[in-house]
């Protein structure tokens, strides 16, 4: 995968840092020269010009307020009029010095934030440091929590983040109280996690990664693909391929009540490519209606879609639920486990079944399995709780929302945020379905191989699903159908085909 986004957690850009200032590296001095660079280039598109222009720094105590502090130093030397505000006892002092030299001006918040409101309201923009990378998302407090929530009160201006948005959780994303949300967030030597996962990565606005030539892990702590990195995982026909080396999918979706479920399973799946799609339902008329290339009834399989449109009282579905969840068990054929097959699920499955949950489904899971938790806490850090999802019940866990989260084997965890908020329609859950099991098809032999690489597969899924919804009504109301009719077209422009 070459383009894919990578992020470490705090104390890994931490240790990695450590050998670098044992050894005199100014990484300060470069971290606050990149930030002015930006900070001067955003001016520069909104006014015109960098001088004449007012920028306020909030200053912490950290690095993060040290390395605002120096790059509004460096700004002043270009004719920004610039003001720090100093929400606590503690500063950078040598940052603090620098500014005063370069001209900047020092406002200390003692009692009322009325003053450093009022500056900030008539600020060019925010430079944002008041907090660092040790932020754990419980968000501001004390004087820096009452200044912000003042600020945000009176409508808040464009902001530019050091690091990270201060008040989010770094490496979760957890934003459980006052964040200032950052139009451009300038973060430094590597992306940290809080920037790709929600609830919190739109309170960064765009994010801009300095380099400072750190020697990090290997390992990421999440990942985001990005559309250069399909062609890298989707399962591609060779020359001599036939509908079976392609992969088979047999899927049990839908009921006489919910036969559009069936139709849009059946449907993504096939427009993905698939060598075959069979399905086993009631409905097997409308499916075939719909998609004649479809077969109805049992045979080979290489990956299982089931639970969409299927009702607790539907016994017919959930047998042949059971039927399928045996094979995953004994014979190692993939699965998406969706919508009805959630509460069916076996107590351990492997990392070749792959559940995708919305956050209410998820809580019920883990409920199921004796965790205190509700819909609002996995929304709050749905990493965690897909994390500890996988570990209760052995499978990789596609989490369903605004930005997809899917946690799997060997500590795999992606955040995609590829969808329109158009795709929060009816139906749009089953495309998925089918589109993810189609990829699982064509790739379960090397998933056996590697298991991290459902997890992979999962957030490509998440990624096809959502440029093809942009692709089916750029800007504008999509249906599922639609997407599912996009596929085809997506995935080519993606493989650069």
């Amino acid at each position: 995968m070459r383009n894919v986004l990578q992020t470490w957690t705090s104390a890994q850009v931490r240790a990695a840092e450590e050998p670098l200032l044992a050894a005199g590296v100014p990484l300060m001095e470069r971290a606050a020269f990149a930030l002015h660079v930006h900070t001067a280039s955003v001016l520069r598109e909104r006014r015109g010009t960098v001088a004449g222009a007012r920028v306020v720094v909030l200053a912490g105590p950290g690095n993060n307020g040290g390395d605002a502090l120096h790059a509004g130093a460096l700004l002043a030397r270009r004719g920004v009029e610039v003001h720090a505000v100093l929400t606590g006892s503690r500063v950078h002092e040598e940052g603090l010095a620098a500014l005063q030299r370069a001209g900047g001006r020092v406002l200390r918040v003692d009692g009322s934030v009325d003053e450093a409101t009022a500056l900030v309201g008539g600020a060019d923009l925010v430079l944002d440091g008041l907090l660092g990378i040790g932020s754990d998302g419980a968000g501001l407090r004390g004087t820096a929590g009452e200044l912000v929530q003042a600020v945000l009160d009176r409508g808040r201006p464009f902001v530019v983040a050091v690091d990270v948005p201060s008040g989010l959780g770094v490496d979760d994303g957890r934003r459980d109280g006052t964040v200032l949300d950052a139009d451009l967030t300038v973060t430094f030597g590597a992306l940290k996690p809080g920037l790709l996962l929600p609830p919190g990565t739109h309170a960064a606005g765009r994010v801009e990664l300095v380099d400072l030539g750190l020697d990090l892990p290997e390992a990421p702590a999440v990942v985001r693909l990005e559309p250069g990195d399909v062609a890298d995982l989707w399962p591609v026909p060779t020359r001599d391929a036939h509908k079976y080396t392609r992969g088979v999918v047999g899927v049990v979706a839908g009921s006489r009540a919910y036969q559009g479920a069936a139709v849009l399973t059946t449907s993504a799946a096939v427009q993905a490519g698939v060598g075959m799609v069979r399905y086993l339902g009631d409905v097997g008329d409308v499916v075939v209606a719909a998609h004649p290339e479809v077969v109805v009834g049992h045979g080979r399989v290489q990956a299982w879609v089931f639970g969409p449109g299927v009702s607790p009282d539907d016994a017919g579905q959930r047998r042949r639920i059971g039927y399928a969840f045996e094979h995953v068990l004994e014979h190692g054929e993939a699965a998406v486990v969706d919508a009805g097959a959630l509460e069916l699920l076996p107590a351990r499955v492997g990392p070749h079944a792959v559940l995708t949950p919305h956050a209410g489904e998820l809580a019920r899971i883990l409920v199921q399995r004796g965790e205190d938790v509700d819909r609002a806490a996995v929304e709050a850090d749905p990493l965690r709780w897909a994390r500890r999802a996988h570990e209760l019940t052995g499978a990789t866990v596609l989490l369903k929302g605004p930005v997809t989260v899917v946690a799997g084997a060997q500590g795999a965890a992606y955040a995609q945020a590829d969808a329109p908020a158009w795709l929060s329609t009816a139906g749009a859950g089953d495309v998925l379905a089918g589109l993810l099991g189609a990829l699982l098809a064509g790739s379960v032999d090397a998933v056996h191989e590697d298991p991290s690489l459902a997890a992979a597969l999962a957030a490509t899924a998440a990624l096809v699903h959502g440029r093809a919804a942009h692709r089916a009504n750029p800007g504008g109301p999509i249906s599922a159908q639609a997407v599912a009719d996009a596929l085809p077209g997506t995935i080519a422009e993606l493989l650069g085909r």
